[in-house]
């Protein structure tokens, strides 16, 4: 078993996948007019953005969606995105267990977590 990809329910799809695509520098592996899968960097799982259509799906969007994303460099990151306009909730800090962790904001409120090495 292995983890396919991650669903994240935004309200604007063009929006998302400038976001995605521009801010994180996440290719875009395929799309269609209403989805788009990022991912060539994350091995072989992708983060699929998919617009919301209906009341049931509005209530996906601006989540803390557990995702990590990890990066070689947690904090020259953390600064280039800050640079584009990133909302982070703090800046990246050493965690309990090693690992150091930064959360931020994609344009619709969902929360995405940077994964990085203490250095």
């Amino acid at each position: 078993m292995k983890l396919y990809g991650l669903r994240i329910f935004v309200s604007d799809i063009e929006k998302a996948r400038e976001f995605y695509a521009e801010t994180l520098g996440l290719p875009l592996r395929w799309e269609m007019p209403e989805l788009g899968a990022f991912g060539a960097k994350l091995d072989n799982a992708e983060l699929i953005i998919e617009q919301a259509h209906n009341e049931e799906d509005q209530e996906y969007i601006g989540r803390f969606l557990g995702a990590s994303l990890q990066v070689d460099d947690i904090v020259d990151t953390y600064e280039r995105l800050c640079e584009k306009g990133v909302a982070f909730t703090s800046p990246p800090e050493k965690q309990v267990w090693g690992g150091v962790l930064a959360h931020f904001h994609d344009p619709f409120g969902n929360v995405l977590t940077l994964l990085g090495e203490p250095r």
